[in-house]
């Protein structure tokens, strides 16, 4: 295989080490895929950036679907300008050896499967680079039940797809123009956004913010933490509505007695049910690290 290379996919994502779907992209499980749309951007942003991910997410888009956020795995195409002889050698393969029909983006749509998200590098081309209309975007939907796609490059027929319910494509533009002059040189293979770079079987998070695309293998981390700092947004912005806490201690490290009220809170308030899933001896263990420093160093003083 040339395109959709299950080898060459388990090859560039070694450090997944969960289940597998039969194109060989990582799968990340349906119920973290869930929780995953519960989380903002920047909430699943700090977990990677502190784990040094700095080219994994791209802002400059628009939105076919307002406020809808897409949550899903995946699936890469890269596209060049087309060069009449590679593109000749890539139809054969693709058309001859493996059995596609039609266009390359086809190719990708056609074979599309619940959960997956779309993630195009269309060098940001617009006209005649249009990945999707009213018919691909239909069977977008169709296929993925809660995906989309993320292009960067451009879509038509926009007063079509935005009538598609449910479905959240991010594009760089409009344009008339079908698709053309252009050739796909990887299928599920590394591929740039803007300024990030998505893999195939990442996990695709789209908000107002942004796209960002969160590695596999560290899919479970960040939505737990997102979940954690969610959770705790709620009880601060309650307990700063009441003045019981300053917002100097409700951004800093929480002492004993604010786990205390909080954990309280976190057990008994209908607001925190549906968190309850949710650990917390990490923390309760480092707020009281932190208060045993505090106090030998005040020792050392005296």
């Amino acid at each position: 295989m040339y395109f959709n290379d299950r080898d060459t996919i388990i090859r560039l994502t070694p450090e997944w080490k969960g289940e597998r779907l039969p194109d060989g992209r990582p799968k990340v499980s349906d119920d973290i895929l869930r929780r995953m749309r519960g989380i903002t951007f920047e909430e699943a942003w700090g977990p990677l950036w502190n784990l040094g991910y700095r080219s994994n997410w791209e802002c400059n888009f628009k939105m076919t679907a307002g406020k809808t956020v897409l949550v899903g795995r995946a699936v890469t195409a890269v596209m060049v300008p087309k060069r009449p002889d590679l593109d000749a050698a890539l139809m054969a393969i693709g058309q001859k050896e493996e059995g596609h029909a039609g266009f390359y983006n086809q190719w990708v749509i056609d074979n599309l499967t619940e959960g997956d998200v779309v993630v195009v590098d269309l060098y940001d081309k617009l006209f005649e680079g249009t990945y999707v209309g009213g018919n691909l975007s239909t069977a977008i939907r169709t296929r993925t039940k809660t995906g989309g796609a993320v292009i960067w490059g451009g879509v038509r027929d926009l007063q079509q797809i935005v009538e598609i319910e449910g479905l959240q494509i991010y594009y760089r533009g409009t344009d008339p123009t079908g698709i053309g002059n252009c050739s796909m040189t990887g299928y599920n293979t590394p591929c740039r956004i803007g300024q990030a770079i998505c893999m195939p079987g990442d996990v695709v998070l789209g908000t107002m913010s942004g796209v960002i695309f969160i590695p596999p293998q560290h899919a479970e981390m960040v939505v737990v933490n997102a979940e954690k700092n969610h959770v705790r947004d709620i009880f601060g912005f309650e307990r700063l509505r009441s003045k019981t806490y300053s917002t100097a201690q409700i951004d800093t490290q929480w002492t004993m007695a604010m786990y205390d009220d909080f954990l309280n809170w976190f057990e008994t308030d209908p607001q925190a049910a549906p968190y309850r899933h949710l650990t917390w001896e990490d923390e309760l263990e480092e707020a009281r690290r932190a208060e045993q420093n505090a106090s030998a160093s005040a020792q050392v003083r005296l």
